[in-house]
């Protein structure tokens, strides 16, 4: 374990060996086979940087609408950013194939290794766009968008879908086909369809089929919450590696344990309540710079009350100890009083834990 100076603050690497086959994007050789998924308003650049270095192979950036970007939204200019992530990963959304061929260019041209294509997001807004997983229902538009993004870069494209829009539609396999013969590079999978949402379980077994039918890499997602589900769902699905998404809400170190489980290693323990404020204290410092003060503090605020819930998990009175800092912390707009705040709460779980 090494320690680093990041911005003033102290912040931790771990060394990363795992002992399972490469996971190959392209020419990219990942250095573990978990990556942690595009979540708009979450995978920001400080967040994906800080996954990546607790061991997350790949860190997608959050959902970019293709014809905002080419607007020069600054917003969306934001959530392509990908500076100082080494192998940066931009997943693009959008229901034209220029516009969408466009913004892949952009993006590779602004130094992206790798494009993702969005055939999955199952909120309203996308879906009235005829975006997200609309594309479900409209498999050769699906293929002009596809073909448009492959024909526009030089960099892997990949896709991520779901299981297809409900249960009598499942159009997993056949998209997966059909932008394998386009040339994406890997298709990753969510385990349910776009009716569920998130409701009910993600079926892990489902994904099986989608891998027995393609050559590409195929990646499951959905539902992995604890290092021991990595190595459970690439069991039941066959997939090539693991992503995860809402289980990393508030423990960016959570994909490197997931993968030292995939690789049949001994995962460590959440880091301790002093490196937890260390890594929280970093990113909201990067929060701040990354959005300017008065976004940033707005936009750490969901941050922080999931570190806090993850912090306290598992520990005595640990839902006393949330409810007593989670609401001064949230509505705080000074960064120097969320900061001592951050302190002071953190600091109290270690003298709990030295007690």
């Amino acid at each position: 374990m090494c320690r680093q100076k990041h911005g003033g603050l102290i912040s931790v690497q771990k060394s990363c060996d795992y002992s399972i086959p490469a996971l190959r994007i392209g020419s990219h050789e990942l250095p573990s086979s978990v990556i942690l998924a595009p979540m708009a308003g979450i995978t920001d650049a400080p967040f994906r940087r800080m996954a990546v270095r607790y061991g997350a192979g790949l860190a997608v950036s959050e959902m970019v609408a293709s014809a905002a970007l080419m607007e020069g939204r600054p917003e969306m200019v934001l959530k392509a950013e990908g500076r100082g992530m080494g192998l940066h990963a931009v997943q693009l959304a959008g229901n034209d194939p220029y516009w969408m061929g466009e913004a892949a260019r952009l993006a590779e041209s602004a130094g992206a290794a790798i494009v993702d294509i969005n055939m999955g997001c199952p909120s309203k807004r996308v879906i009235t766009g005829a975006a997200g997983a609309a594309l479900l229902r409209d498999l050769p538009l699906a293929r002009r968008i596809i073909a448009a993004v492959r024909k526009a870069v030089a960099i892997p494209v990949t896709l991520k879908t779901r299981l297809g829009w409900d249960d009598g539609a499942p159009t997993a396999v056949t998209l997966g086909r059909m932008a394998e013969g386009e040339g994406v590079a890997m298709l990753t999978i969510h385990g349910r369809t776009r009716c569920q949402f998130y409701d009910g379980r993600a079926d892990w077994s489902a994904i099986r089929a989608v891998k027995e039918a393609l050559a590409i890499p195929v990646i499951a997602n959905g539902d992995v919450t604890r290092p021991e589900h990595a190595p459970a769902i690439r069991a039941a699905s066959g997939a090539d590696g693991v992503m995860i998404g809402r289980g990393a809400q508030g423990r960016p170190w959570f994909p490197g344990q997931a993968a030292r489980a995939l690789a049949g290693r001994a995962v460590p323990p959440d880091p301790s309540a002093a490196e937890q404020r260390d890594v929280l204290l970093e990113l909201y410092d990067g929060w701040l710079g990354h959005y300017g003060t008065a976004l940033g503090v707005r936009q750490a605020r969901k941050h922080i009350g999931w570190a806090l819930e993850a912090a306290g998990q598992g520990t005595d009175g640990g839902a006393d100890f949330v409810a007593r800092w989670r609401k001064p912390l949230l509505i705080q707009d000074d960064p120097a009083k969320v900061a001592a705040g951050i302190r002071a709460a953190y600091d109290e779980l270690d003298r709990r834990a030295a007690a």
